[in-house]
């Protein structure tokens, strides 16, 4: 059994894969100050909710963007022997041609090497996550740079802490962009304007992907991942033509798969 683990600043992933494909997966808050013990109770926490156990674990794969739980999950498999690949530029297998490789998150390229294969190159992976980031593929499946951005439930949640007045909301895309009511009026700025930022930019990136690769734009593939991508306001972002919430789980797999080709 390989464990796949995907470590973001709000959620733990957690995904079970049986013979190349993930059959469970399960979500937790990343534990920010977790030491090795605590991590441990998690993860076997999360595995038991389906029967599983941390004995039947052969390999784990991790892709982590919070430091102190990357040092405690590594410690976690490691004192238990269970051999453990940490997603980086140094053991994803793809080009990285950025000005500094190392600072690249894990996820992101985690999500280029599944997007390359699962659905071709050139491509544009989107991840609305607590940022939202928009990653390039080149046509040789190299990560060739993208853009960060505030995460859309950040903003709300600025919103309701920074301010004295202003409510939490439901992130629904309201019926009309003039709001008639305080709700309605954060529901059209949050996430219509959400839907607009992320339209926009996709689309210079896509025009600006196209030009360096000296490829035609239609030819692009736009895959819109993370923990938002599935919600219905997502779905009005032009541009998209494959929704895969969990892209960067098979990246994972991928990447424990290519590791052990090479022992």
């Amino acid at each position: 059994m390989l464990l796949v683990i995907d470590v973001g600043n709000t959620n733990l992933t957690l995904g079970v894969v049986e013979a190349g494909s993930i059959v469970s997966v399960r979500r937790a808050a990343t534990p920010r100050h977790g030491t090795a013990d605590e991590v441990e109770l998690l993860v076997s926490g999360l595995l038991a909710l389906d029967g599983r156990s941390l004995d039947e674990v052969e390999r784990v794969a991790l892709a982590s963007v919070v430091p102190v739980a990357t040092t405690a999950i590594e410690a976690a498999t490691a004192r238990r022997g269970i051999p453990t690949i940490t997603a980086s530029a140094a053991t994803v297998p793809i080009g990285c041609r950025v000005d500094h490789p190392s600072e690249v998150g894990a996820d992101r390229l985690v999500n280029t090497l599944a997007a390359g294969r699962l659905y071709g190159t050139p491509a544009i992976v989107v991840d609305f996550g607590t940022a939202t980031t928009f990653d390039c593929v080149a046509p040789d499946g190299a990560y060739v740079g993208g853009a960060i951005a505030p995460g859309l439930a950040l903003g709300i949640e600025a919103l309701a802490t920074k301010t004295a007045k202003l409510p939490r909301v439901e992130l629904r895309a309201p019926e009309h962009a003039i709001g008639t009511n305080t709700v309605s009026a954060i529901q059209s700025g949050a996430v219509l304007g959400y839907q607009a930022l992320a339209t926009g930019l996709l689309a210079r990136i896509r025009a600006e992907l196209a030009a360096a690769e000296h490829v035609a734009p239609a030819t692009i593939k736009t895959v819109l991942t993370g923990g938002l991508s599935a919600a219905p306001w997502a779905r009005g972002i032009d541009g998209v033509d494959i929704v895969d919430p969990d892209l960067t789980l098979k990246g994972l797999a991928m990447l424990a798969e290519t590791a052990e080709a090479a022992r």
